[in-house]
């Protein structure tokens, strides 16, 4: 494995993905009042790299930015690539990731104002993304962008399209300057004057067609199968051998499905790879959706979003995602009725392998030593026991 990987961070991300779901790294307690069947739901690692926690980790996500975004607004989906060559300086210099979101939000500005021929603000919820189909090394941003902006004098101005030749060029400025302002390299500057010569019409900047799902959960389902699923899911690995994995991917290309086979280690640094760096955040908000902006000027959008002859219906909406409504619209069961008796269990405790039992209901019922791990001295059981049964419950969640 790649030498910088070797570090307590990557190992702890990689232990935590490999123990989610056991029992011994903490447990929620329900117990049944009538039969005393006790069910222990253990911990999931909540994180995109783990295949199985994807599903809670992208039902998150779509609730989160549902909230996020303004009610009535029509988004635009805008995809920016980096060339090949440029690649390397983003995998030798993380920080860089930092840089390339911020100038995600920088290019989109500047096209809207070059469009309009006057300073706008714009809003842009900017998420990076660095797996390539085959699972390479390929950072590359999503944006969700308003479509169109606040002029000077407080007016909207909203775009029904712009020319992808002005995209193209724009982005091909903004990166290589940012490249050249970061890194001093003779070999870079090469890169680059060989990428303005080779490449006079820019590079690759998509932006999808009409207008993707309106606002919302609709829109953030929409992107969420491009930004926060893991690396690979388990339904692309064909086969396992102990020495080499076999999985596919559809090549960009040519649009046609291609296996390839690598040795294990190897499939594990592909993987590895995309782990980015403690505590950076893959999402960002910039423009009018800022922290410091989004809550003001949400209210402002729906005057000014009012006065537009386009008909937009509101479609902004949160919906909550706990273990057992997931459970429910997944496998049409209820994971918190008793698998015995069909009678609703009581949340009885929190147990963590390092704190112990941090919430519990211990004076409300018994609790076998034996099963729970024990129970604080002097807690004695009530006149009457109730007979207690256990299972543990670890469903494989549905993935991409």
């Amino acid at each position: 494995m790649n030498p910088r990987y070797k570090i307590g961070y990557y190992n702890n991300v990689i232990k935590k993905m490999l123990g989610c779901g056991d029992p011994e790294n903490g447990f929620i307690a329900y117990r049944c009042l009538s039969c005393g069947e006790v069910k222990k739901i253990p911990f999931s690692c909540k994180s995109s790299f783990c295949l199985s926690c994807a599903k809670i980790y992208t039902d998150k996500w779509v609730d989160y930015i549902s909230g996020a975004l303004f009610t009535g607004m029509r988004y635009r989906h805008v995809v920016l690539t980096v060339p090949e060559q440029f690649r390397k300086w983003f995998y030798d210099n993380p920080h860089l990731l930092s840089e390339l979101m911020k100038i995600g939000h920088a290019f989109f500005q500047d096209v809207v104002s070059r469009w309009f021929k006057e300073p706008m603000d714009v809003g842009s919820v900017v998420v990076l993304q660095t797996t390539g189909r085959s699972g390479s090394y390929n950072p590359h941003l999503h944006i969700l962008c308003t479509s169109g902006g606040i002029t000077e004098e407080g007016r909207w101005r909203g775009f029904g399209f712009i020319k992808y030749d002005l995209l193209h060029i724009k982005w091909q400025y903004h990166l290589l300057k940012m490249l050249r302002e970061n890194i001093r390299s003779e070999e870079l500057e090469e890169e680059i004057d060989k990428c303005y010569r080779n490449r006079p019409q820019g590079l690759v900047a998509y932006i999808e067609k009409g207008d993707v799902p309106k606002g919302g959960r609709g829109l953030a389902q929409y992107l969420a199968k491009y930004v926060v699923s893991p690396p690979i899911s388990l339904k692309r690995i064909i086969k396992y051998d102990g020495r080499k994995v076999r999985y596919w991917y559809n090549d960009h290309r040519t649009g046609r499905k291609v296996e390839e086979e690598v040795y294990a280690l190897t499939f594990i640094g592909r993987m590895v790879q995309h782990i980015l760096p403690k505590g950076f955040q893959r999402i960002r908000y910039y423009g009018l959706h800022a922290t410091c902006w989004s809550s003001r000027i949400r209210e402002e959008l729906k005057v000014l979003l009012a006065d537009t002859t386009s008909d937009i219906p509101c479609t902004y909406q949160v919906t909550g995602s706990s273990y057992r409504y997931r459970i429910k619209k997944s496998f049409g069961i209820d994971p918190l009725l008793c698998p015995r008796c069909c009678k609703e269990m009581e949340f009885e405790g929190i147990w963590h392998p390092k704190y112990g039992w941090i919430v519990n209901n211990f004076d409300s019922f018994f609790v076998d030593d034996s099963q729970m791990g024990g129970r604080d001295e002097g807690r004695g059981a009530p006149d009457s026991e109730v007979r207690s049964t256990e299972s543990v419950v670890q469903l494989q969640m549905c993935f991409m």
